[in-house]
């Protein structure tokens, strides 16, 4: 068939020209280990959300950095409003909520 083969060659070219045959990443695969209390948790997540264990680890982990990254540019915001203040009180506090971002403590 003459014609399915000119349209294999054309379809080849195209894809070659746009960039289609590329590979697509690959996602990185990590193995972690979880305490029972934690692992328990994240089951009861995956079923409430019905999705596996691993996509359930993966969005709890993005949730997180998300929130993180939340965190400190609300920290950052309220520090530049705060700057021009000079009450000690204020700075301390300040200090104390950056150690606690910083620190997680």
């Amino acid at each position: 068939m003459p014609h399915s083969e000119t349209t294999t060659e054309r379809s080849r070219r195209a894809a070659q020209k746009s960039g289609k045959n590329r590979r697509p990443k690959v996602a990185s695969r990590y193995t972690v280990g979880l305490a029972p209390s934690l692992a328990g948790q994240v089951q009861r997540y995956a079923a409430t959300v019905d999705t596996s264990m691993s996509k359930a680890i993966a969005a709890l982990v993005r949730l997180g950095l998300e929130n993180q990254e939340n965190r400190k540019r609300e920290f950052f915001d309220r520090l530049k409003e705060n700057l021009a203040n000079n009450d000690p009180k204020l700075q301390d506090r300040l200090v104390d909520e950056f150690r606690t971002l910083i620190l997680g403590r």
